[in-house]
């Protein structure tokens, strides 16, 4: 599925916290409804079966509860995104990433196919609709979660490409699947971000730390032998890039994924390096993109919000700018694009008490036009405001009015930007002040039920914010008809 991801280690981010966050975007021409709830234990399958590739799995009985954002609908399975366990460990699965023929060729994806008159039901691995189900209620730590996925991939294996993060207090470990049963895993330095646009990206890989102290990396028990049985390794000097041997090397990357990693490194590293004109360092177009920097200045989540809604603003690339050249504006995929369905930030906050120390910062649809509301996730329900979507287009749930207000502005941009613009300022800032609010009141009361109770302040704060942007901006819309007219009855 089309996504963008971003994460920032603790020495990164404003506070110490690590960060994971990941749009989840549809496919081109579809919008997937989303909602965000509590898995309990008791909801929680001991048998799995996957509904797109047949696979069956036992599953332990000693699940944790833990939050998700599955499809609303279901229709293809659980889908369940993102979301953090009871012992703030979160995960956001998954990043479809990329592959090439050689690599493919060596260990093929595990593909469900039909049963037909002559040939029997061939079951899948597992995918993007089984990963978090199958994972989060069960670790106890981000490395614990790789260890986890990591075996279930060499057991099960799958059948398409992905990216998975995971991350505690303390680490942030990204993972990437290679062909249908090996995997790699590297560990976020924590002065550092990585920014994934739908790419296998990790560029360097230390076998010796793999196999041996597993300090940093990680990866499947036959991975190296793997590479040097199938040639994998391009590398002229000795030093092993995963992005050459695993990934892609498609005129098509040019155009849909790099362009977005060179947005995201530029916002956070203006001056460390040359990024346009003639003698620049790094282009929207190049293969070699650097997979993490350590940013210019620390990363808040205003910053995780901006930089995930990125439509190329202040190049000629936004396909909003009336004033660039037309041959390159839209040139390029958006961050922000019209079909996002969500985008989670988790924040694991090392400076408060295990029972309020994560936040899941959401919003739907379209983040050009959205705003993040921040939640607490020990909690055993959430607010209906999010959780309650179906597929009735209604004002009632946060989904539907985000994404009418998306394409409400889009057609009137310049017009609207005001109003979109006081809108997340507002519920930004209005989220940030009732987390402060409700953790000083945690701190002095040691009551869990404050945090459910400030949840549902928050929807109702933000439902009221986004009825009041709707119209503002149905208003302005209907004023910009093309059907209208100045003069009005005699």
């Amino acid at each position: 599925m089309p996504c963008t991801t971003l994460l920032v280690g603790k020495k990164a981010s404003y506070d110490g916290s690590t960060f994971i966050a990941r749009n989840e975007d549809s496919p081109s021409g579809e919008f997937t409804a989303k909602k965000f709830v509590v898995i309990h234990p008791e909801e929680q399958p001991r048998k799995y079966k996957s509904v797109l590739s047949h696979v069956e799995i036992e599953l332990p009985d000693n699940p944790m509860r833990y939050t998700a954002m599955p499809d609303a609908l279901g229709k293809i399975g659980i889908w369940a995104a993102a979301g953090v366990n009871a012992e703030n460990v979160a995960m956001t699965a998954t990043e479809t990433i990329t592959s090439n023929e050689l690599v493919l060729s060596a260990d093929p994806l595990v593909e469900y196919k039909e049963a037909t008159q002559d040939h029997p039901e061939v079951i899948g691995g597992i995918g993007e609709e089984d990963i978090v189900t199958l994972t989060l209620p069960y670790i106890h730590s981000a490395r614990e979660g790789v260890l986890r996925l990591g075996s279930l991939l060499e057991t099960y294996g799958t059948y398409e490409m992905n990216g998975i993060a995971f991350q505690d207090i303390d680490e942030i470990w990204w993972l990437e699947t290679i062909g249908g049963h090996h995997w790699m895993a590297i560990r976020v330095p924590d002065d550092q971000y990585v920014v994934m646009p739908n790419q296998l990206g990790i560029d360097h890989f230390d076998f010796e730390d793999a196999y041996g102290a597993q300090k940093n990396y990680l990866c499947s028990s036959d991975l190296k032998d793997f590479v040097t049985n199938h040639f994998l390794d391009l590398s002229l000097d000795g030093n092993f890039n995963p992005r050459w041997a695993f990934g892609s090397h498609s005129d098509a990357d040019h155009v849909y994924n790099t362009p977005r990693a060179w947005m995201m490194l530029k916002y956070f590293n203006p001056t460390t390096y040359k990024w346009e004109g003639e003698h620049a360092d790094y282009t929207p177009e190049m293969d070699n993109l650097p997979f993490s920097l350590k940013p210019e200045r620390k990363i808040t989540i205003e910053d995780v919000k901006y930089s995930l809604s990125y439509h190329y603003q202040g190049t000629d690339f936004d396909p909003y700018n009336q004033h660039a050249d037309p041959r390159l504006r839209g040139k390029y995929r958006p961050i922000g694009i019209n079909r996002n369905n969500f985008l989670s930030c988790t924040q694991i906050r090392p400076y408060m008490p295990k029972e309020n120390r994560s936040l899941e910062w959401i919003c739907y649809g379209s983040n050009v036009f959205n705003a993040f509301v921040p939640f607490y996730t020990n909690i055993e329900k959430t607010p209906d405001y999010l959780a309650n979507t179906t597929a009735e287009v209604t004002t009632e749930n946060f989904y539907w009015v985000n994404r009418i207000i998306g394409a409400l502005s889009d057609a009137h941009f310049a017009e609207t930007a005001n109003h979109i613009e006081r809108y997340q300022n507002s519920v930004q800032s209005k989220g940030h002040f009732l987390i402060h609010q409700t953790d000083q009141q945690y701190l002095s009361e040691k009551k869990v039920e404050l945090l459910q109770e400030a949840n549902e302040i928050i929807a109702e704060m933000v439902k009221k914010e986004t009825n009041f942007t709707l119209d503002k901006v149905l208003y302005t819309a209907s004023c910009l008809m093309k059907n209208g007219f100045s003069r009005s009855d005699a």
